[in-house]
């Protein structure tokens, strides 16, 4: 098994600010007003300036594809950069390893499902659904099988959720390294999940009284196996047939999956084939080699299920630098695996003055939720920071408030506050204040 991602010496390092290093060299940006716009420099173009607007541009001329050509809608391909990447490094192999979702080229709060991260313990299986059962056992009354067909066939619901990986921005531990919001936060994604509540299908096989724990098992190469409270199974969880409306695709679990609303993704078992009933927990492979946190005192942090409010500023981002003076806005995403987000506080000079964000959008419990703040930018250097609020009162800590009570030590459960560095350029860096 693969060891989860993790820093190496290849990672390109970032160097650390000071905030008394800014103390001229950032100022505020005002919302709103009417500078005027400039570029700061020109945006490259394909094809002939003589065929912009108002001139009559070629494709007016020529009919356009017909409804047979793509009988499975795709983007345009003006859009084809905006796709999942990986690091090829950051794992051991290619089947256990990681891509990840490109935040800074979306919007809104549902991840369209081409765009989902991927992570793999073993490669993403390929199941035939009418071969595929799932097997419930173990402290029941009635041990059961299900085929795919009896579960499409039982009540169900809707419900839009993200799903974090426990690794993500892990790689932020030790100090700013990868240069990019995919990388840094693109181990999430949000959709709306159909499926049969978990309740209903044990309260159909009868959980024994003495039955506590679950254990949830993977049909993957891998067998992910996962321990779960039998008190959250019955509370929210989910097991899910489609997403976004549709199947689930192969590579987040089709034909089935389990939904862990609001706890670290590597509970959300996919290719869910056995749930079994016990009166303890496993300690199983992935949850003691892995996704267990080491602290700086040396003892270790398990079954640290729940992802606590988080948030992260996706434009301007190192992959989305600000291209023009005067009218811009910021943009970005906050979560909480607590409740929902009613919040978002924004920085525009390293903390030094904050201003609450517009949230717009659908605001969900344990979903992703969308804010923005206007701005006029002059050519000045921006420090830009989120910070979110959830339901329960919880505020996002700054990095240096979680390493001094976790150390530097593991990869997991990272939330603290994200650091840009807006160049008078406009491009945009991965750093650190202190």
């Amino acid at each position: 098994m693969a060891d989860e991602p993790q820093s190496t010496d290849r990672a390109p390092s970032r160097r650390r600010f000071l905030k008394s290093t800014l103390a001229g060299g950032i100022a505020a940006a005002t919302a709103g007003g009417a500078a005027a716009q400039q570029a700061v420099a020109p945006v490259a173009t394909s094809g002939n300036p003589k065929n912009l607007p108002p001139r009559v541009p070629s494709w007016t001329q020529v009919l356009g594809d017909g409804v047979a050509t793509h009988p499975y809608g795709k983007p345009s391909k003006f859009e084809k950069h905006v796709v999942r990447r990986d690091v090829e490094w950051l794992t051991a192999s290619r089947e256990s390893s990681v891509n990840f979702t490109p935040l800074h080229a979306l919007d809104g709060i549902i991840t369209p499902n081409g765009l989902c991260f991927e992570r793999h313990h073993g490669g993403a299986a390929e199941i035939n659904p009418a071969d595929h059962r799932l097997i419930i056992h173990g402290l029941v009354d009635k041990p059961l099988i299900f085929t795919v067909g009896d579960l499409m066939r039982m009540p169900r619901t809707n419900r839009v959720h993200f799903l974090e990986c426990a690794a993500n921005s892990g790689m932020e531990w030790r100090g700013s390294q990868l240069n990019s919001c995919q990388f840094t936060h693109g181990m999430i994604h949000n959709v709306m999940y159909t499926g049969v509540p978990l309740k209903v299908i044990l309260d159909e096989a009868g959980v024994k009284p003495a039955g506590k724990w679950l254990l949830a098992e993977g049909a993957d190469s891998s067998a992910m196996t996962r321990s779960l409270p039998i008190a959250k199974a019955m509370a929210d969880c989910l097991v899910a047939f489609k997403m976004n409306g549709e199947a689930l695709r192969t590579e987040q679990g089709y034909p089935i999956r389990l939904v862990v609303p609001g706890w670290e993704g590597n509970l959300w078992v996919k290719w869910l084939r056995r749930i079994e009933v016990g009166d303890k927990p496993w300690y199983t492979h992935e949850e003691t080699s892995k996704y267990t946190t080491l602290m700086g005192d040396g003892r270790a942090r398990q079954f640290t299920f729940v992802m606590d409010a988080k948030s992260v500023v996706t434009n301007p981002s190192p992959e989305a630098p600000l291209l023009t003076k005067g009218r811009n806005v910021l943009s970005g995403l906050a979560w909480s695996g607590r409740g929902t987000i009613p919040r978002v506080d924004v920085t525009l000079d390293g903390g030094r003055n904050w201003r609450e964000a517009r949230i717009d959008g659908p605001v969900l419990d344990r979903s992703l939720t969308r804010f923005y703040v206007d701005f006029d930018w002059k050519g000045e250097e921006l420090m830009i920071q989120s910070r979110a609020h959830d339901s329960t009162g919880y505020v996002q800590p700054t990095k240096d408030e979680l390493r001094a009570v976790r150390g530097v030590n593991n990869i997991y459960h990272n939330n603290g506050i994200q650091t840009w560095l807006v160049r008078a350029t406009g491009e945009t860096e991965n750093v650190e204040i202190s």
